[in-house]
């Protein structure tokens, strides 16, 4: 199994609701994307102090390397990817991924 982990800051202004929105079709892309495993979202509350500036995350479990390779460049996958650039403060630059096999 392999495990995807998002981390990002949410930009300032942004309204929770959609940000729920947007992790609503986030965990939709389970129904829509074979092999994944389970989908986790949320906004941090860490009492450690070491967020990096990341305010939100999600994880997404995939039964092998092979379908997060699909997964990648699903237009699905892409459609929420976009969304969740807009949200974040420096787009693409704000964003961490580590991916690391269960």
């Amino acid at each position: 199994m392999i495990r995807h982990v998002v981390l990002f800051k949410l930009k300032f202004g942004v309204d929770a609701e959609f940000v729920g929105q947007v992790f609503s079709a986030l965990t939709d892309l389970q129904t829509k994307i074979p092999g994944i495993v389970s989908i986790s979202t949320g906004q941090d509350n860490s009492p450690e102090g070491l967020q990096r500036g990341h305010t939100h995350g999600f994880t997404v479990d995939f039964e092998t390397a092979a379908a997060r390779d699909a997964y990648l460049p699903h237009p699905a996958h892409q459609a929420v990817g976009s969304m969740i650039v807009g949200i974040t403060e420096g787009g693409v630059a704000g964003i961490t991924v580590l991916d690391w096999e269960m």
